[in-house]
C-alpha cells in the first residue's frame, strides 16, 4: 500500500457529519485533602479547558486527516454553542449549516480531573427529540449541503441528545443512496434499528448486545459472523464493523470477515475512541472502497488515541508512521 498517495487521497474527500455535537469541558486541578463539609475530595483548580466532542469529535478527526470537513448538528442559542461552534471554526471545520434551536440547551460535559483522573462528571444536556420545525430545518440544510458540496461520506453520529430522530435518519440515508453518497453510522441504542441500508454500521460489542437483545459472551470470529447476519435481516445494511475494547475491531463485508487484534498501548483514556473510529473508517473506506485497509487504519487510530487523556483527535503524522510500520 502506498500510503503517502492514500494519505494525500484522504485530503482531497469531503465529509459531512450529521448528529450529537458537544462541548467537552475539562477542570484540571490537585486533591490534597478531604473536605470537612462532606466526605469528597476537594479540588484546587489550576485550568480550565474545552474541547469538542460527540459528532464534533468525529468532525474533527476527519478535519485532522485533511479531509474538508462540514457538521450539520442542533445548537443551543446559549454561551455554549458559541464556544462550540468558534472551537469547530478554529480547527477549520464547516460551520454554516448548523441549526440553532432557542428552546434547546447545548450539551455540555464538564470533567473534574485530577492526576489524569476523572473524579466527577457534570451534564448539561436536552435528550427530548427535536420537533417537526427543527427536523425541517435540519434536513433542509443537508439537502442545500449537497445541492452545493455533494460529500463523499456522510457520518451519522448518535449520541441519544435527539438530533437524530427516526425522520431524519430515514430521510438522509435516502437522500444518500439517491446521491451515490457512502454512509456510516455510529449508533446507540435509543434508534440502533432505524438506520436501515446504510453502507457501515459501527456500534461496540456492549450496544449490539443490547440492540440485538443478546446473551452471549462470545467473542470469537463465529459468534461475530452470527451478529453481522443478524444485523443485516434487521438493517440490510452493507458492513458491520463492531469495536471489541481491549480485543481490537470486527468487521464483515459479504463473505469477508476478520478480527483485527489491537496492538499494544499504553492506555491513558478510552474517551473519544469510538469517534476516532468511526471517522478514519468512514473516511478511508469511502476513499479506497477497501474495508479491510479502513478497518486496519481505524484499529490503530483508535489505540492511538486513548493513549490520550481526554477527546483527542488523531494525529495524521502518528498514524501515517505507524500504518508505514504495521500494516505496510
Amino acid at each position: 500500500m502506498d500510503f503517502e498517495q492514500l494519505f494525500k487521497n484522504l485530503s482531497n474527500s469531503k465529509v459531512l457529519v450529521v448528529g450529537d455535537i458537544m462541548l467537552d469541558t475539562y477542570w484540571w486541578g490537585n486533591v490534597d485533602r478531604i473536605s470537612p463539609e462532606a466526605p469528597v475530595p476537594v479540588v484546587a483548580l489550576k485550568k480550565k479547558e474545552l474541547r469538542v466532542g460527540g459528532a464534533a469529535n468525529v468532525a474533527l478527526n476527519t478535519a485532522s486527516l485533511g479531509a474538508a470537513t462540514s457538521v450539520i448538528a442542533v445548537l443551543g442559542n446559549d454561551e455554549n454553542g458559541a464556544l462550540l461552534k468558534q472551537l469547530l471554526q478554529q480547527s477549520g471545520i464547516n460551520t454554516d449549516y448548523l441549526v440553532t434551536d432557542s428552546s434547546r440547551v447545548t450539551t455540555n460535559k464538564t470533567r473534574v480531573m485530577s492526576r489524569n483522573q476523572q473524579m466527577m462528571r457534570l451534564d448539561a444536556e436536552e435528550t427530548e427529540d427535536i420537533g417537526k420545525a427543527t427536523e425541517d430545518m435540519l434536513l433542509q440544510h443537508v439537502a442545500d449541503f449537497f445541492i452545493k458540496h455533494k460529500p463523499d461520506v456522510l457520518i451519522l453520529e448518535d449520541y441519544n441528545k435527539g438530533v437524530l430522530t427516526p425522520r431524519v435518519i430515514k430521510e438522509l440515508i435516502a437522500l444518500c443512496q439517491s446521491a451515490g453518497v457512502t454512509t456510516a453510522v455510529d449508533p446507540k441504542r435509543k434508534n440502533f434499528l432505524s438506520f436501515q441500508g446504510v453502507d457501515i454500521f459501527k456500534p461496540n460489542l456492549k450496544e449490539v448486545r443490547e440492540g440485538l437483545n443478546l446473551v452471549t459472551d462470545a467473542v470469537d470470529e463465529e459468534a461475530l459472523k452470527h451478529i453481522h447476519q443478524a444485523l443485516q435481516k434487521k438493517l440490510q445494511h452493507r458492513i458491520s464493523l463492531i469495536t471489541l475494547s481491549e480485543k481490537g475491531v470486527f468487521y464483515q463485508v459479504d463473505g469477508e470477515a476478520r478480527i483485527i487484534p489491537t496492538h499494544v498501548r499504553n492506555i491513558a483514556d478510552v474517551s473519544g475512541a469510538g469517534d476516532t473510529v468511526i471517522a478514519v473508517a468512514a473516511l478511508v473506506y469511502a476513499a479506497t472502497k477497501n474495508m479491510h485497509l479502513a478497518a486496519d487504519m481505524a484499529n490503530i487510530a483508535g489505540g492511538l488515541v486513548c493513549e490520550e487523556v481526554g477527546t483527542a483527535a488523531i494525529d495524521k503524522e502518528k498514524l501515517y508512521n505507524e500504518c508505514c510500520l504495521l500494516l505496510d
